[in-house]
Protein backbone atom coordinates (compact mmCIF):
# COMPACT_ATOMS: atom_id res chain seq x y z
CA UNK A 1 0.00 0.00 0.00
CA UNK A 2 1.76 3.24 -1.11
CA UNK A 3 1.21 6.61 -2.02
CA UNK A 4 2.19 8.55 -4.91
CA UNK A 5 1.71 12.07 -6.34
CA UNK A 6 2.29 13.92 -9.02
CA UNK A 7 2.54 17.44 -9.75
CA UNK A 8 1.31 19.31 -13.15
CA UNK A 9 3.75 21.31 -14.80
CA UNK A 10 2.21 24.37 -14.07
CA UNK A 11 1.76 23.33 -10.31
CA UNK A 12 -1.78 23.85 -10.81
CA UNK A 13 -2.89 19.75 -10.24
CA UNK A 14 -1.92 17.58 -7.84
CA UNK A 15 -2.76 13.90 -8.94
CA UNK A 16 -2.54 11.16 -5.97
CA UNK A 17 -2.26 7.53 -6.60
CA UNK A 18 -3.09 4.79 -4.37
CA UNK A 19 -2.01 1.33 -4.50
CA UNK A 20 -3.52 -1.60 -2.75
CA UNK A 21 -6.09 -0.92 0.12
CA UNK A 22 -7.21 2.25 0.93
CA UNK A 23 -7.91 2.33 4.43
CA UNK A 24 -6.47 3.92 7.56
CA UNK A 25 -2.89 2.48 6.98
CA UNK A 26 -2.46 4.64 4.65
CA UNK A 27 -3.87 7.88 6.60
CA UNK A 28 -0.59 9.41 6.78
CA UNK A 29 1.08 9.12 3.77
CA UNK A 30 -2.69 9.98 1.99
CA UNK A 31 -2.50 13.16 4.24
CA UNK A 32 0.77 14.16 3.75
CA UNK A 33 0.42 13.45 -0.35
CA UNK A 34 -1.98 16.98 -0.34
CA UNK A 35 -0.30 18.98 2.59
CA UNK A 36 2.79 18.73 1.11
CA UNK A 37 1.87 20.37 -1.75
CA UNK A 38 2.31 24.23 -1.17
CA UNK A 39 0.63 26.23 -2.46
CA UNK A 40 -2.78 24.72 -2.40
CA UNK A 41 -3.53 23.25 -6.34
CA UNK A 42 -6.50 24.44 -7.47
CA UNK A 43 -7.64 20.99 -9.34
CA UNK A 44 -7.14 17.55 -7.36
CA UNK A 45 -6.74 14.43 -9.00
CA UNK A 46 -7.37 10.82 -7.02
CA UNK A 47 -6.41 7.85 -9.30
CA UNK A 48 -7.68 4.85 -7.98
CA UNK A 49 -6.38 2.59 -10.63
CA UNK A 50 -4.27 0.31 -8.73
CA UNK A 51 -6.35 0.15 -5.47
CA UNK A 52 -8.42 -2.68 -4.70
CA UNK A 53 -10.68 -2.31 -1.64
CA UNK A 54 -11.52 0.46 0.35
CA UNK A 55 -13.24 0.99 3.47
CA UNK A 56 -15.04 3.88 5.44
CA UNK A 57 -11.94 5.00 6.82
CA UNK A 58 -10.84 6.18 3.21
CA UNK A 59 -14.04 7.51 3.16
CA UNK A 60 -13.58 9.86 5.50
CA UNK A 61 -10.03 10.60 4.16
CA UNK A 62 -11.85 12.06 0.81
CA UNK A 63 -13.71 13.70 2.91
CA UNK A 64 -10.40 15.60 4.63
CA UNK A 65 -9.14 16.56 1.39
CA UNK A 66 -12.38 17.88 0.04
CA UNK A 67 -12.34 19.84 2.98
CA UNK A 68 -8.97 20.75 2.85
CA UNK A 69 -9.35 21.46 -1.11
CA UNK A 70 -11.91 24.30 -0.50
CA UNK A 71 -15.23 22.18 0.46
CA UNK A 72 -18.15 22.53 -2.06
CA UNK A 73 -15.76 24.88 -4.27
CA UNK A 74 -13.12 21.98 -4.41
CA UNK A 75 -12.04 20.14 -7.78
CA UNK A 76 -11.61 17.27 -7.57
CA UNK A 77 -11.84 14.10 -9.58
CA UNK A 78 -11.54 10.63 -8.51
CA UNK A 79 -10.44 8.62 -11.81
CA UNK A 80 -9.66 5.01 -12.86
CA UNK A 81 -11.79 3.21 -10.41
CA UNK A 82 -12.65 -0.91 -10.52
CA UNK A 83 -16.27 -1.49 -10.20
CA UNK A 84 -16.54 -2.61 -6.37
CA UNK A 85 -14.32 0.76 -5.39
CA UNK A 86 -16.64 2.51 -7.84
CA UNK A 87 -20.02 0.89 -6.08
CA UNK A 88 -18.79 1.79 -2.78
CA UNK A 89 -18.56 5.49 -4.08
CA UNK A 90 -21.80 5.56 -5.10
CA UNK A 91 -23.58 3.87 -2.39
CA UNK A 92 -22.21 6.23 -0.28
CA UNK A 93 -23.32 8.95 -2.35
CA UNK A 94 -19.94 10.29 -3.36
CA UNK A 95 -20.90 11.24 -6.99
CA UNK A 96 -22.40 14.72 -5.21
CA UNK A 97 -19.40 15.77 -3.87
CA UNK A 98 -16.82 14.43 -5.99
CA UNK A 99 -16.54 13.67 -10.37
CA UNK A 100 -16.25 10.40 -10.52
CA UNK A 101 -14.53 9.26 -13.77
Amino acid sequence: MTVETLVSADGKELTIKVFGRFDFSVHQAFRDAYDAHQPAALRYVLDLAGTSYLDSSALGMLLLLRDHAGGDAADISIVNCNQDVKKILTISNFEQLFTIR
